[in-house]
């Protein structure tokens, strides 16, 4: 009853909400257009998007443009969740809130490595930053190198680990975006008992320790595959969290011999068992429907929970990456046949 009752004004919310994403039939008519702006125009007739792109062109919208714009969207669905949250949702919510915080700065990461002239313009983002965060995001986007960038972030929480990597020779932008996701993944799951009730815990840690096992399974994979990395460089990238993956799994996957043994060992783990299309050549694409399947049950199992708030803003975060993959393909001509199996794979 009190879930029903501190959960009901949200989740009515949401489910309203829920009622203006794009389904796969809105993907395959976006994908058989023949231009970007027929595409920008499409989504304009939308109940999600059509405030978007209220009072623009579409044939004057330049494709950074539009994909900021769109990630636009998943911020202000988060702050609608937020102003219709209570004090204990609230806590949850400015947990997961530090996931955007973490984007911004691997976006001014790549602008400093990209070694261009580029002036990174992060402005339609202010209202919401300003409101939510510590961080000034106008000052990390005129960082010019990766001392005045990390120098910008004193008095956050994110300058102490980023800073840590001053102590390594010439680390790259992988080391940069990895030590800061694995500061991310860490703080959310130490901290997540302190931000639900006893009663969302248990789904909370089963979404994101589900999450966090399938992260650190494709991490060996491509570690292995494509990097041929020591098992030493494998274990130093991987989350510290062990969900269904227990450590001896983990371990065998991480010293397997070769790419045969990888795969004979990935069919034995939990998520081979419980998911039959679950493969090493389906491993990265599984990420995404394992996820769905497990938000979208517990949502459905306690619509009154945290788990529905979880649940709509990773259905939306997804559907903004799946909508700038199915624009590029427009761009590029790409076939709608093709385009759909790209989307399906995100």
């Amino acid at each position: 009853m009190s879930g029903l009752l501190s959960y009901s004004g949200l989740t009515t919310k949401i489910r309203a909400m829920q009622s203006h994403l794009l389904n796969d039939q809105n993907f395959r008519e976006i994908v058989e257009l023949e231009s970007v702006p027929q595409a920008v125009s499409y989504l304009k007739q939308h109940k999600g998007y059509e405030d978007l792109f209220e009072g623009y062109n579409e044939a004057d919208l330049h494709r950074g443009q539009i994909e900021k714009m769109l990630r636009l969207t998943v911020y202000r669905d988060f702050s609608k969740l937020y102003r219709f949250a209570n004090v204990e949702q609230r806590k949850f919510l400015a947990l997961y809130f530090k996931r955007y915080e973490v984007s911004v700065i691997k976006e001014c990461l790549n602008t400093v490595f990209d070694h261009r002239d580029v002036v990174l313009n992060l402005s339609i983002f202010d209202e919401f930053f300003n409101k939510h965060s510590q961080l000034d995001i106008n000052l990390l986007a005129s960082s010019r190198t990766i001392e005045e960038l990390i120098a910008n972030l004193k008095g956050t929480e994110y300058y102490a680990p980023l800073s840590q990597l001053a102590d390594i020779e010439r680390p790259t932008l992988f080391d940069y975006e990895m030590t800061l996701d694995l500061y991310y993944f860490a703080q959310m799951w130490k901290d997540r008992s302190k931000v639900v009730t006893k009663r969302d815990l248990e789904e909370l840690t089963a979404a994101w320790g589900s999450k966090f096992d399938m992260l650190n399974l494709q991490w060996i994979y491509r570690s292995k595959r494509y990097y041929h990395m020591t098992s030493a460089q494998i274990y130093a990238l991987l989350i510290p969290v062990h969900h269904r993956l227990k450590k001896d799994v983990v371990k065998a996957l991480v010293e397997a011999e070769n790419m045969s043994a990888f795969s004979q060992l990935l069919e034995q783990t939990y998520y081979a068992k419980r998911y039959d299309s679950f493969k090493v050549d389906t491993l990265e694409s599984m990420y995404a429907a394992i996820m769905k399947h497990i938000l979208s049950s517990e949502s459905r199992q306690d619509p009154y929970s945290v788990a529905t708030i979880y649940s709509y803003l990773y259905h939306k975060e997804h559907e903004v990456n799946r909508l700038i993959i199915a624009l590029e393909c427009v761009r590029y001509r790409i076939s709608a046949d093709e385009a759909m199996q790209h989307i399906a794979k995100t």
